[in-house]
């Protein structure tokens, strides 16, 4: 699972190594060294997980994810501390925090407890593109704000493409990804009218197409 990274960690020793481990996990990692940095960060991207430091130089971890929940963001936050006090981890609990690793600690540990939280958390976010979104909880797509309508068909294809956005997904993954939500077959012509409807109501350029050739002389074409 690919995700978008904030790396806040002011030891630029291990912020590195962080940085190189998580991008070989396919992640996209932001890195930070302060919390001047980290605001910075949030306010130009959408993330999936922050990974924080307690100890900052120009403020604490505690404060700065009070300050992120304070604001309703609710990206899980995993906390890295040398402290291992009962008394530390519960105030980085209630901070806001989802999971808290004291150091020294073992990578692969980390690797297990960044893929926990992106497991759950893409079981309730709200997948964003542009003016875009989709409230999962209830199964509605909101365009600049206002809801539109969608077939569930049109619903599972929007949401399969945002989770995977940036990525080239095929023809063949789509007609997967509708079967295993709907239980339902859907021919490749079907598929291409449920896009065209798709693109007609969240906008064209939402959705790019890519053409490749395939055996037979076939032109497929993936999004």
């Amino acid at each position: 699972m690919s995700a978008k990274i904030l790396l806040c960690e002011d030891d630029e020793f291990l912020r590195s190594g962080l940085f190189e481990m998580l991008q070989k996990e396919g992640h996209e990692v932001c890195a930070a060294g302060s919390c001047e940095d980290a605001h910075s960060s949030l306010a130009k991207n959408r993330f999936d997980l922050i990974i924080l430091d307690v100890m900052l130089p120009d403020g604490n971890g505690f404060d700065l994810c009070r300050e992120i929940r304070n604001s309703g963001n609710d990206i899980p936050v995993l906390f890295l501390t040398a402290c291992d006090d009962e008394i530390q981890i519960v105030r980085g609990l209630d901070s806001g925090a989802d999971d808290y690793v004291t150091k020294p600690f073992r990578l692969l540990e980390l690797l297990s407890r960044v893929r926990a939280l992106l497991r759950r958390n893409s079981k309730t976010a709200s997948p964003v593109y542009g003016n875009i979104a989709v409230n999962e909880d209830n199964m509605t797509v909101l365009k600049d704000g206002e809801k539109i309508y969608l077939t569930p068909t049109e619903y599972h294809i929007l949401c399969i493409l945002l989770r995977n956005r940036g990525i080239i997904v095929t023809r063949d993954s789509l007609l997967q990804g509708i079967w295993d939500c709907e239980g339902a077959f859907v021919d490749d012509n079907t598929l291409s009218v449920h896009i065209s409807r798709l693109r007609d109501k969240i906008g064209a350029d939402c959705i790019k197409t890519v053409r490749g050739v395939a055996t037979g002389g076939r032109t497929p074409d993936d999004f």
